[in-house]
């Protein structure tokens, strides 16, 4: 830690709607802290989760995330650190925000065009910007956009199959997951040469998505307008006809009760009835569980293949996030569902990756590299910040 008490340092968060993720980085190295604020929700019980080690909050000092920012505050305080900015990822950049961007108050009221695009994230992430901006007056707040990286889409990707002056209104594909996509990416390009050509990411957890690209820039992705489409998710549907809120518009239901279904009562929550955690349905012995297990390996393994068919055949697949770099069942299955094209797992290097490191899990014989890499948009963010503020580049 004393090392760097004289080098620049960025504070990454990724503020939720009861928490508040964080890492400070240095120019060079590993990350100083990864921690998290919990609880933070109206009634919650705050506490900071750092070092392995849990710590509650005095509530008699505040709420929400003004309490976790002055505790973080405090803490740098304490240490002697000071941070050279702040970087935030946000979910929606929109049609505009194409690059790391520093954040003021106009650049606020423009993001806040998108909450209803991704309400689990946007209005959150912006939040977290407004009380960093109060909490370190004078600091540099920069915005980090997951749908930065899909700026590349080619426009048959980006266009929807809907009147066209609706279209020029910014009804468009955009694409999620970016800052996920661009560590993996860049991490690939590093280990394999194939990273040039054919690949398909598979950001797997509580949200999910795939991105297919050619030398490293996005083509395609399952994500679309919002942060619903594509992949069955914990809580989200992912792609559902539309005829089916039709149906239920003419039941009564209203815009608040669709959100809520669309967002939070389906993916692998509402088909299980049990859990949107997929270590816990691989545990339980409900029916239900096993079903929404099968319905989500079998809508990855369709998306997969609309993935390769759209690059004509793979060169290289990768999994990561929480379901992906951890459910070694998972990947087995989806990879057998592929042998059509050749795909082939070493199973021991499967079973042994587990989200601890990089590793490549396929067999001698398989005509794609297959990868599980954890992800690391802290990373990517920090890298961001520290370009943006004319400093030098993490590693």
């Amino acid at each position: 830690m004393s090392a760097a008490l004289h080098e620049p340092l960025v504070l990454v968060v990724n503020a939720g709607s009861a928490t508040l993720k964080f890492g400070l980085y240095p120019a060079e190295g590993p990350a100083l802290w990864l921690g998290a604020y919990e609880g933070l929700e109206p009634g919650g019980r705050p506490e900071l989760r750092l070092d392995g080690m849990r710590q509650p909050l005095d509530e008699s000092q505040g709420s929400g995330f003004a309490l976790a920012l002055d505790h973080l505050m405090q803490t740098l305080a304490q240490r002697g650190l000071a941070v050279s900015g702040v970087a935030h990822r946000i979910v929606h950049g929109g049609e505009h925000f194409l690059t790391p961007s520093l954040l003021d108050e106009q650049a606020l009221r423009d993001l806040h065009q998108y909450d209803s695009l991704a309400p689990l994230h946007q209005p959150h992430n912006l939040a977290g910007v407004a009380a960093c901006a109060r909490a370190m007056p004078g600091v540099p707040q920069i915005g980090c956009f997951d749908t930065a990286f899909h700026a590349s889409l080619p426009d048959v990707e980006r266009r929807l199959p809907i009147d066209r002056e609706l279209a020029l209104q910014g009804l468009r594909r955009y694409g999620f997951h970016g800052l996920s996509y661009q560590y993996l990416t860049d991490l690939l390009l590093q280990r394999s040469p194939r990273a040039r050509g054919r690949m398909v990411l598979a950001h797997l957890g509580n949200g999910a998505s795939l991105c297919a690209t050619l030398d490293g820039r996005s083509v395609a992705t399952s994500m679309g307008f919002s942060a619903l489409d594509g992949l069955m998710m914990g809580t989200r549907s992912g792609s559902l006809d539309p005829g089916v809120l039709l149906h239920l518009m003419a039941q009564g239901w209203d815009r608040q009760r669709l959100e809520q279904l669309l967002y939070k009562e389906s993916g692998l929550k509402g088909v299980s009835g049990l859990s949107a955690d997929m270590r816990t349905l691989r545990a339980s012995s409900r029916v239900e569980a096993g079903e929404a297990i099968a319905l989500f390996t079998r809508r990855l393994v369709r998306e997969l293949g609309a993935m390769l068919a759209v690059l004509g055949g793979v060169d290289l697949i990768a999994f990561t996030g929480g379901i992906g770099e951890h459910d070694a069942q998972l990947r087995a299955e989806v990879v057998a569902a592929l042998q059509f094209a050749d795909l082939r797992l070493d199973a021991a290097a499967n079973a042994r990756a587990c989200g601890d490191a990089v590793a490549a899990i396929h067999s001698a014989d398989s005509t794609a590299e297959i990868w599980v890499v954890p992800t690391d948009e802290g990373r990517v963010a920090a890298r961001a910040a520290f370009s943006v503020l004319g400093l030098a580049q993490p590693s």
